[in-house]
């Protein structure tokens, strides 16, 4: 039996879930698939083009909705483009048989954010997107809807990363305030701590730079390729204009950066709350999770910007500079991890700015 104690298993607590089986895999992990404070979940053998994205609920599982709702079968074993405006459900490598006293939550990695590719992991019998009840057992799938660029995945591909809570372990907004003062999560003079830390848009700019708006009609962009993609054939820059002001225009991509230099002490970790339409009709962050260490000193860091994926709704927006458009959760550890965010080659994100996904260069 597997000793837990409350909190977000580290990358140790992870190893050892699945050397007591709690976590089982089609292939033996990689080397880089355990992150700090989360598993990346790979792709597995098959997908399948489907007529709308679903949820089972309570009594049904992922293959009995398959079956009314596919179109065809792919087979990822020699690589699959998937194309915009097209939903896609994936058979993971990995699947759970987790125990009464362990949940799990799911969240797209950074670089999937930052291309535009939508993707939820769902569960037999869910009845909400990107949750893992506790003491569930059974497989995962991955539900992928590219927005923007059509993209190449493959069997192995990952997609989407996955975190194991014991007990409620968020930090409420007295308890964020009290460790603001001793370690400062945000480089804000006046912090809003209120369902989480305030993150706001920076539009004066990155030596004249706000951020980016995807193109339209580009080529595809292989997921598993990093550096391998000229920015300016995907990518508009963004110029400052000294209004500090940005029109988002409806159903166009954004990649724009927080005003405010995060960190994540390595006790911790942190998520992007979900969009809040209390703010505006826009989605951000698709992909929220920080992992402890995040822009922190002991990871050779000195604060690290929130880079933001931004999507407006049904009707163009204009957004402000400093106005606030997402908030961070922070949740305790269960461990420390040995090594953390940034301390390790495969962090690409440690100190960033305004910084596009791995692909681009």
């Amino acid at each position: 039996m597997v000793q837990r104690v409350d909190g977000i298993q580290s990358a140790e607590g992870i190893a050892a879930l699945a050397a007591a089986g709690v976590i089982r895999t089609a292939a033996p992990f990689a080397d880089d698939q355990i992150q700090p404070a989360s598993l990346d979940l790979r792709l597995g053998a098959r997908a399948w083009r489907v007529r709308a994205s679903f949820l089972p609920g309570r009594t049904r599982d992922v293959a009995a909705c398959l079956d009314k709702l596919k179109l065809h079968e792919i087979d990822l074993r020699q690589g699959a483009v998937l194309e915009t405006g097209c939903v896609y459900i994936a058979e993971l490598q990995e699947g759970l048989a987790l125990p009464p006293d362990l949940a799990a939550s799911a969240n797209p990695k950074s670089s999937t954010g930052r291309i535009d590719v939508f993707t939820r992991v769902i569960t037999d019998q869910a009845r909400e997107f990107d949750m893992v009840e506790a003491g569930y057992a059974g497989p995962l799938f991955a539900e992928i809807s590219p927005r923007t660029f059509p993209v190449l995945v493959r069997t192995g591909s990952r997609l989407s990363q996955l975190r194991f809570r014991r007990g409620a372990v968020r930090l409420d907004d007295a308890a964020l305030a009290r460790l603001h003062a001793t370690t400062p999560l945000v480089d804000a003079a006046d912090p809003s701590f209120q369902g989480g830390v305030a993150v706001s848009v920076d539009l004066s700019g990155f030596d004249g730079l706000i951020g980016y708006r995807a193109k339209r009609h580009t080529g595809l962009v292989d997921v598993d390729r990093p550096r391998s993609y000229p920015a300016s054939e995907f990518w508009e820059p963004l110029r400052a204009d000294g209004s500090g002001t940005l029109i988002l225009d409806p159903g166009q991509f954004y990649i724009l950066a927080s005003k405010e230099a995060v960190q994540v002490p390595p006790d911790f970790a942190a998520e992007m709350v979900p969009f809040d339409p209390l703010v505006g009709e826009f989605r951000v962050h698709y992909a929220g999770f920080f992992d402890p260490g995040f822009g922190h000193v002991e990871a050779g860091g000195t604060g690290a910007r929130a880079v933001l994926e931004v999507r407006s709704r049904d009707v163009p927006f204009m957004l402000e500079d400093g106005q606030i458009v997402g908030r961070l959760v922070y949740e305790r550890m269960a461990q420390r991890p040995a090594a953390l965010y940034g301390s390790a080659a495969g962090s690409n994100y440690q100190a960033q700015g305004l910084k596009l996904s791995k692909h681009f260069v």
